[in-house]
């Protein structure tokens, strides 16, 4: 049965074992890409241990439950979906507290080519969003190391009371549609920490990550040490989206080959309201607030466009951002700030840095010569000492 949005929703103003492993290695030999669930991941004194072919959700269920154990690891490998739902791995208030942690190199991907066919619309990924966090979560819940992939604008409304138990805050389009990598939503504000969220597609938005707090928006998300490459939104946000009444913190990123506005904007469309064109990479909606640090934006089409009035943005990069795809008729920028922004310490080296001229040359270095970026974006001219993602140096949990 399609899925069919809720009525009135598509306004962007805040509504107020042993044979599982058995047959995970007979998927696997196949070449099936199938990785059925196990029953149970291993405890030990450290946490819980999830390996593949194993169960994430029932390690974080099970951490959730625990009252002094609350760390579930994750060991090399691809994790994939299971059965078509909402999302491969979800958070709500039951499971406030609980690190999620990669050991060594693990994906998580929205997709499974097994459990969908090349005609069904997202194919290949059979969940809305990779991640899930909602209502009830705070700063407490962490989730650090991983690679987020693979969501293609698969949508359903299938048990959603099974992923949010919660029915006090409105779910509208953007609760099933935004969030293609992660998505956070009502009273929530994770950690997400040394995540490399690549090659993510949402409409209307969001192939990165959708915040939609809705209000309740007094604790920040807290999004530091991530990379976002080749995330795109149909709409915007194509990297980062902060729908209206929602705050992040913002440190220590890399947003790179990111575009938004890759077709019709679909949600003016259907409210007749302001239709966005030419969107950056990171998307503040009104009432909306970011503080955004050293972070590198480079090769992206546009940079930032923030219609919140309140944000800081301080010691960033921003680089050629004039990528060309997507709609057509329009100028490519860096910061977009109708509502005003406080810059300070940014490096620009763009042809068009500020159209609305709100970033002062006083305060921050308009026309700065070329980086000369290595390998991992880090810049070699003098101009960009102070600016700017550095790589960050991996978790103990991660190495081991």
């Amino acid at each position: 049965m399609p899925f069919t949005f809720p009525a009135g929703s598509t306004t962007r103003r805040p509504a107020h074992g042993r044979l599982s492993l058995i047959l995970w290695l007979i998927g696997w030999v196949l070449g099936l890409g199938i990785a059925p669930e196990s029953p149970a991941a291993d405890l030990l004194a450290d946490g819980y241990h999830v390996y593949p072919g194993q169960s994430i959700q029932e390690a974080v269920d099970l951490a959730g439950r625990n009252p002094t154990n609350k760390m579930v690891k994750v060991h090399a490998g691809e994790y994939r979906p299971a059965a078509k739902r909402q999302a491969l791995v979800w958070f709500n208030a039951s499971h406030n507290g609980v690190r999620l942690e990669a050991v060594g190199a693990v994906t998580l991907t929205a997709a499974n080519p097994a459990l969908t066919s090349p005609r069904a619309e997202g194919y290949p990924a059979v969940v809305n969003h990779v991640v899930y966090f909602g209502h009830g979560v705070g700063s407490n819940t962490v989730i650090q190391g991983f690679r987020l992939t693979g969501a293609n604008h698969f949508v359903s409304d299938k048990f959603t009371r099974q992923m949010e138990p919660d029915t006090v805050v409105p779910k509208n389009l953007f609760f099933y549609t935004d969030g293609g990598a992660i998505k956070v939503f009502g009273r929530s504000s994770p950690t997400l920490r040394n995540l490399e969220i690549v090659d993510n597609y949402a409409s209307p938005c969001a192939g990165g990550i959708s915040v939609q707090q809705e209000g309740l928006n007094q604790e920040p998300v807290v999004i530091e040490n991530c990379i976002f490459r080749h995330n795109l939104a149909q709409v915007t946000g194509s990297a980062i989206d902060l729908l209206a009444g929602s705050a992040a913190r913002i440190q220590n990123c890399l947003l790179t080959g990111n575009a938004s506005n890759q077709g019709i904007d679909v949600v003016g469309e259907r409210s007749g309201e302001l239709h966005f064109t030419n969107s950056g990479v990171l998307t503040i909606f009104q009432h909306s607030v970011a503080l955004v640090q050293n972070c590198t934006f480079a090769g992206n089409r546009n940079a930032v466009d923030d219609m919140g009035g309140a944000s800081v943005y301080r010691n960033c990069v921003f680089v050629d951002n004039g990528m060309t795809n997507g709609l057509a008729g329009t100028q490519r920028y860096e910061m977009d700030l109708p509502a005003g922004a406080r810059v300070t310490g940014c490096v620009f080296h763009s042809p068009l840095p500020d159209p609305r001229g709100v970033v002062r040359s006083a305060e921050n270095l308009l026309q700065a010569p070329g980086p000369q970026f290595d390998s991992d974006f880090v810049p070699a001219a003098p101009e960009y000492r102070a600016a700017g993602y550095r790589p960050s140096p991996a978790p103990v949990s991660a190495v081991r």
